[in-house]
């Protein structure tokens, strides 16, 4: 499989990017490697299979088109570097 980014890497480039559009602290940003649970499928040897849960302020009143679309723009750059495939479960801090 290939070595795709850290998670501490794709949880870095996230904070930078959504902290700035925050009040306050986010409330939940988690980055977990999932790539161990692909091996074997098709496309698994092509990068990392990443999922990440972010609770955060920013995210409220966004449709979810617009809360993926809010993390896929943080990680334009780090996305070519080895990420196959991106969960992301992303809501304000009271989901609707």
């Amino acid at each position: 499989m290939s070595a795709g980014p850290s998670p501490q890497k794709i949880e870095s480039v996230l904070r930078a990017a959504l902290t700035p559009l925050q009040p306050g602290p986010l409330q939940r940003l988690e980055v977990v490697n999932e790539s161990h649970l692909h091996a074997g499928h098709a496309g698994a040897g092509e990068g990392s299979h990443f999922r990440v849960y972010i609770v955060a302020d920013c995210m409220t009143g966004l449709s979810r088109v617009a809360r993926h679309r809010l993390v896929y723009d943080a990680l334009r750059d780090v996305i070519p570097q080895g990420i196959h495939a991106l969960a992301i479960e992303a809501q304000g801090p009271d989901p609707a």
